[in-house]
């Protein structure tokens, strides 16, 4: 694995080759028209998974990439190289769910030794986490997010149409084992579903040194799988955490890298009737409906057949696939600064007016999120 050292000592050579450099001399950046610095790769390995979640998978399913469309290992190495070389240092793994791809810890050590790459995390739903996690962690893997959208095993089979809590349960239990730098939890808040739960979900993850994160729901597939009247706002899941507290302050954070390269905001709890459960008592909100975040956005994404996604709320792609077979690594390079530069302001997720409390999301792309990962 390339240490911190290593990776400091390379810059960029010709023709996709990396070259030894001298001390301090800093990688180029991908800079968008907003000046917002790119250094957070998503990668979409699968669109498939074992879960079919109600707010991300409709009824009747979707259909999946053919297994020639899916990028290699070597593919998918070579594109992480080219963004590296841009100042891309933080990737993120997802799917689809990743575990289900059999190669995943080979492509995750050949990843993680990418020049340049300083972590990479993992996003999954914690059903085959009880296996996979020693090679998980083993391959390089830094950090890990688990869904956990209720602690209640049957709500959690129905909302996830199948899947076992205590399996995901078990998983975490093993990833905390392995020694990952951190790991988190997510729930989506849905009304009338896991409303109830939230404190629970933050006690549970406090209890075991977890940080839970809270998720709003997003007009994807076209809005159709928003069931109107379930949505919850950012600032209502804060009053829910702090009314399940016994009345608790709600502190905002300031923006710790630490804690991530992603769009969540954190929360400090003070105060109220479980001060002493628990440990560090924070929470994060992704909030992309009621408190956009899309002027600090420094990530794009890349789903599993090759296309570049510069913003999750909307259709438009390039695909680096096509480029990559036909002209190589320097025309990815050049392709990839070409789509950043016209990467959107940002997206258009929002509420339909004067329809509280059955609101409507509106503003999102038509494709699901199992096909670009979140």
């Amino acid at each position: 694995m390339s240490t911190a050292r290593d990776i400091s000592a390379l810059a960029l050579g010709t023709g996709g080759s990396v070259t030894a450099a001298a001390p301090g001399r800093i990688p180029p950046s991908l800079i968008d028209r907003q000046r917002r610095t790119i250094e957070y790769l998503r990668v979409s390995v699968t669109d498939r998974c074992n879960y079919r979640c109600t707010y991300c998978i409709p009824e009747s399913g979707l259909g999946h990439l053919e297994r020639e469309d899916v990028l290699s290992v070597d593919e998918l190495t070579r594109l992480v190289a080219c963004f590296a070389r841009l100042g891309v240092r933080r990737l993120r793994l997802t799917g689809g769910e990743p575990t289900v791809r059999g190669d995943l810890p080979a492509l995750a050590a050949r990843l993680r030794t990418v020049p340049g790459i300083e972590d990479l995390a993992l996003s999954t739903n914690g059903h085959r986490l009880g296996e996979l996690a020693p090679s998980l962690r083993a391959a390089g893997v830094d950090r890990l997010n688990v869904s956990v959208d209720s602690l209640a095993p049957e709500r959690f089979s129905r909302i996830t149409r199948g899947g076992s809590l205590p399996r995901v349960r078990a998983g975490i239990d093993a990833a905390r084992a392995a020694g990952f730098a951190s790991i988190k939890i997510n729930a989506v808040a849905v009304r009338g579903f896991n409303d109830d739960e939230l404190g629970p979900l933050c006690l549970f993850a406090w209890e075991r040194g977890l940080l839970p994160r809270f998720i709003e729901q997003m007009p994807m597939a076209d809005g159709a799988l928003y069931v109107p009247g379930t949505f919850m706002s950012a600032r209502e899941i804060r009053e829910a955490i702090s009314a399940a507290m016994g009345g608790a302050r709600i502190v905002p954070l300031p923006p710790a890298r630490e804690v991530g390269a992603g769009p969540a905001r954190y929360f400090r709890v003070e105060g109220g009737a479980s001060e002493t459960e628990g440990g560090a008592r924070r929470f994060g909100i992704i909030s992309a409906v009621t408190e956009h975040f899309c002027d600090t956005c420094n990530r794009v994404r890349l789903a599993a057949n090759g296309a570049l996604h510069t913003c999750l709320g909307h259709d438009d792609a390039t695909d680096l696939r096509a480029v990559l077979r036909a002209g190589g690594d320097d025309a990815v390079i050049e392709t990839i600064r070409a789509a950043v530069e016209g990467k959107r302001d940002g997206h258009e997720f929002g509420l339909m007016p004067g329809l509280v409390p059955l609101v409507r999301l509106a503003g999102g792309p038509k494709k699901a999120m199992v096909q670009i990962g979140g």
